[in-house]
């Protein structure tokens, strides 16, 4: 069953996205609630999953990860065990942000960063070639990242009740 969220919910949700250090006292004043209820509001939200993580957003050119690549990629066979293989094989791969299983002319869509071309060579060496099921993969180099977010809208009544 989907969870409703009231207003104070959403702008709950809608803060800690842009904020995760917001202090308590600040979400009360932003949502008109005390600073217990929205405690217990938070606690709640971390129980039920809709908060699942609290993460510090890191700039990879920060980090010498300057190139990011959009990898799609084809397997050979599609049973329910290799693609489960697959998955957690990019899954466990620390280059690889993002990993998705979709529809269309690939199985799979990476996101993945590297230091340079010789450092994505290397991981398409342990992710692709050196994998029995892919089949093929194609790459694509983000030449400039112009939103780079996991946030989710919280302000669509229809999907929050």
């Amino acid at each position: 069953m989907m969870p409703t969220f009231d207003n104070a919910d959403r702008t709950l949700l809608a803060t800690l996205q842009r904020n995760a250090q917001v202090k308590l006292d600040q979400l009360a004043d932003e949502t008109g609630l005390s600073v217990a209820t929205v405690q217990r509001r938070l606690t709640q939200l971390r129980r039920s999953g809709v908060i699942a993580g609290t993460v510090a957003v890191l700039d990879p050119a920060a980090l010498g990860q300057a190139m990011t690549f959009v990898v799609s990629v084809e397997l050979e066979r599609e049973r329910p065990d290799q693609i489960d293989g697959f998955a957690r094989t990019a899954c466990a791969e620390p280059q690889v942000q993002q990993c998705h299983y979709v529809t269309g002319e690939g199985d799979f869509v990476l996101i993945c960063v590297a230091l340079d071309m010789a450092d994505f060579e290397a991981l398409t060496r342990r992710l692709f070639f050196d994998q029995p099921n892919v089949r093929r993969f194609r790459t694509s180099v983000v030449m400039t990242s112009y939103k780079r977010t996991l946030d989710v809208p919280t302000d669509r009544p229809n999907v929050y009740g």
